[in-house]
Parts: C-alpha cells; sequence; structure tokens
C-alpha cells in the first residue's frame, strides 16, 4: 500500500486500501465500515464511489481502521476537507497545509511541485526566460519580464524549478529546459493552481491591451449562438490548434520573446433561462 503522503484524494486512497485488503484476504466493504463504525455495509464504497462524502465526525474513525494516526492522521483529515471545499481560495490554503504537514515527517506529496509551479506565472515564464538569457542574474530577469517583479521573486521561482527539475543549471550558471513544455495529467490538486494561473495571466493580458503596441500582440474574438454538438466540436479544434502551436513553438530552439496564448471560449448568457419553455 502506497503511503498516505503519495495522495491528495481521500476517495482513492479509501479505494486503493480496500483493493489492498481485498487481494491479500477475505476484506469486504462490510468488515471495513464495521471497523470503523458505520452500520451501513456500503457508506465506505459509495464513500469512495464519490456519492457519499465522509462526515468530519467520521474522518477519524476511518482514519483509525486504516491505521493512520500522528501527521499521517492529520493529513488524511485535510485531504477530506480539500474535497469538500467549494471555493479555490480555501483548496489551496488546505493544499498548502498538507505539504506543510507531510513536510514534518519528511516526506514530499507528489502533486506538490506541480501545484507550486502553476500557482503563480512567474514560474512558466520564467522556465522559459531564464534559458534565453544565458548568464543572466536575477535582476536582469526580473528588469525582462512585463509584470512587474523583484529579483528576490525571480531567485526563488529559479531555486523551485531547478529542485523541481523543471530547469537544470550547470556550472557556468546557465538555465537550461528538461523538457520542451509543462502540463499536468489527471491530478486532484493542480486543477485548483491552473485555475489561479488562468486568473493571473487573463489579468495580465488586460494590461497588455494599454501596455503593449498593437503589432507586437494579437486580440481577436467573435460572438456565436451555437448547440451543445457545435461545442464540442469546437473544443477539438481549439485542441487541435492549440497543440499546433505547441508544435510550430517548439521545433525552434532559440527564443527571441516569451508569449503567452490564451484560448478563451464561454458562455455569455445562462442556458437554463435561454432554454426554459413558456
Amino acid at each position: 500500500m502506497k503511503d498516505v503522503f503519495e495522495y491528495t484524494g481521500y476517495r482513492q486512497y479509501i479505494a486503493d486500501f480496500y483493493a489492498e485488503r481485498k487481494v491479500k484476504s477475505a476484506f469486504t466493504w462490510r468488515e471495513f465500515a464495521r471497523m470503523a463504525g458505520f452500520s451501513s455495509s456500503v457508506h465506505l464504497k459509495y464513500v469512495s464511489e464519490g456519492r457519499f462524502n465522509l462526515g468530519e465526525d467520521a474522518v477519524e474513525r476511518v482514519a483509525k481502521a486504516m491505521g493512520l494516526d500522528g501527521n499521517r492522521l492529520e493529513y488524511f483529515r485535510a485531504m477530506v476537507e480539500f474535497d469538500h471545499a467549494v471555493t479555490d481560495n480555501i483548496k489551496k490554503e488546505i493544499f498548502e497545509r498538507m505539504l506543510s504537514i507531510a513536510k514534518q515527517s519528511n516526506a514530499k506529496v507528489i502533486e506538490g511541485d506541480a501545484f507550486r509551479y502553476f500557482d503563480s506565472w512567474k514560474n512558466p515564464v520564467l522556465r522559459e526566460l531564464a534559458p534565453a538569457m544565458p548568464g543572466a542574474k536575477p535582476l536582469a530577469l526580473a528588469k525582462a519580464c512585463r509584470p512587474k517583479v523583484t529579483a528576490a521573486e525571480v531567485s526563488e521561482s529559479l531555486n523551485f524549478l531547478v529542485k523541481a527539475n523543471l530547469l537544470l543549471k550547470d556550472a557556468d550558471g546557465n538555465y537550461v529546459q528538461t523538457d520542451k513544455f509543462v502540463t499536468t495529467g489527471p491530478m486532484e490538486a493542480a486543477p485548483v493552481a491552473i485555475r489561479g494561473l488562468h486568473r493571473q495571466m487573463g489579468e495580465i493580458a488586460l494590461d497588455t491591451i494599454e501596455g503593449v503596441p498593437q503589432n507586437e500582440r494579437h486580440f481577436s474574438g467573435v460572438t456565436l449562438g451555437i448547440t451543445c454538438n457545435a461545442y464540442d466540436k469546437i473544443v477539438a479544434e481549439l485542441d487541435a490548434c492549440r497543440r499546433k502551436i505547441i508544435e510550430i513553438a517548439t521545433a525552434e530552439d532559440e527564443t527571441d520573446e516569451v508569449y503567452r496564448l490564451n484560448l478563451q471560449f464561454f458562455p455569455m448568457t445562462n442556458k437554463q433561462i435561454l432554454n426554459k419553455k413558456g
């Protein structure tokens, strides 16, 4: 069984605990529920499937049934809070607490680096900018960034990028990317940071409308009335376009400028009201 610190979703941890015990013995959901003090034999099964939430009063019982105590119990409790939180700000606060709890046990949360990478616009920008400015010091890199940033913030970001193996620093102080571009798979926590990154990049994009010459930026848009079927087709086209742009950008090793591409396609009406009959 993997350590609880390797998870960010408590439902998956419960499911994996059950599956592990099931392989080694005649373990049942009924027995698991009894160990955790539930009268319903399927309660924990439904929790693992996302059909029920784990009540606050039951968290410790379930954790102890799985042999968790100390920091691992606290981490499991935080995972439950993270899953149940309704806003990104609260989720971010709880996830940072999860990282802190894991660090106290000298453990590393698998998604921790991905969460931190997408949490600030500075990380993806400096990952592109630093290799394009060989030998540049943090102050020079800070001055090259269009949104204002300090040399100290640049140093902090670069140190993280190296530690997370997103950049390599050679003996001469030059930075090299370990991969052409960074993406994330089906993770629990990273999407919270990514949504925050989209908000940051959206605000930066607004500033460039007035702050960047028109021949150095491209803004265009169209308002459309569409069907659900058309929406799916348009999203597929946008995905294909994004992949093609990545292919064009990564085909060359040189970098003259760091750009951000935002693909935004969002509703301007309320479907429930629009489709209301009568």
